[in-house]
């Protein structure tokens, strides 16, 4: 039983959606409506301004964390039910059931979810996705390449296979949310982190 509400409380803690809420709030418009359409808080900074795009970030990644920490307590830390928790967190951001399931990439959600369950690999996830952001100024590849690379570092540093199979089912959906993302990559038409959207 305590399982089960370590999981429903990830996929709600996800689906709470900060982004969306934040720029209702301060302007009374719908942030799905603007730039990219996302959520996030890559949209909201493009959109609405640094402070509510900061503030989305840092909310996203604290119901990651959070997602995490209520299932380790409830679960007396077991792995397995840690591990999907921080999938179920994913899942609800991706598809919040407030927002009929129309949610945001969850980059930030990860961020935080494995801040807890797996720091060093995450950590090291984190300095990937900076080099590349520095490198490229682009958001989206920055996290694709990240999110990639974090199963690998996952499994590298714990040998865990409950951990570096829930990774990279996480990894899997973040790179297939960032699909339209991809195309302007290709395309060339991909906005730069200080563009407008």
């Amino acid at each position: 039983m305590s399982a089960v509400l370590a999981l429903l409380a990830a996929y709600l803690l996800g689906s709470i959606p900060f982004g969306f809420l934040l720029v209702r709030w301060k302007t009374g418009t719908d942030v799905r409506t603007k730039g990219s359409g996302n959520i996030g808080a890559t949209n909201v900074l493009r959109t609405t301004g640094k402070a509510l795009g900061l503030l989305t970030l840092l909310l996203d990644v604290l119901k990651g964390a959070a997602a995490v920490a209520i299932a380790q307590w409830l679960t007396g830390g077991n792995p397995l039910w840690s591990a999907l928790a921080a999938f179920a967190v994913l899942l609800g951001h991706m598809f919040p059931v407030w927002l009929r399931f129309r949610g945001g990439k969850a980059v930030a959600s990860m961020l935080g979810a494995y801040l807890v369950l797996t720091p060093p690999a995450m950590l090291g996830s984190i300095l990937i996705f900076a080099v590349m952001l520095w490198r490229t100024r682009f958001v989206s590849l920055s996290s694709i390449v990240s999110a990639a690379v974090f199963p690998l570092g996952v499994w590298l540093l714990y040998h865990n296979a409950i951990y570096a199979l829930t990774a990279a089912l996480c990894a899997a959906l973040i790179i297939y949310k960032h699909k339209g993302n991809m195309a302007r990559l290709r395309a060339g038409t991909e906005n730069r982190l200080g563009s407008r959207a």
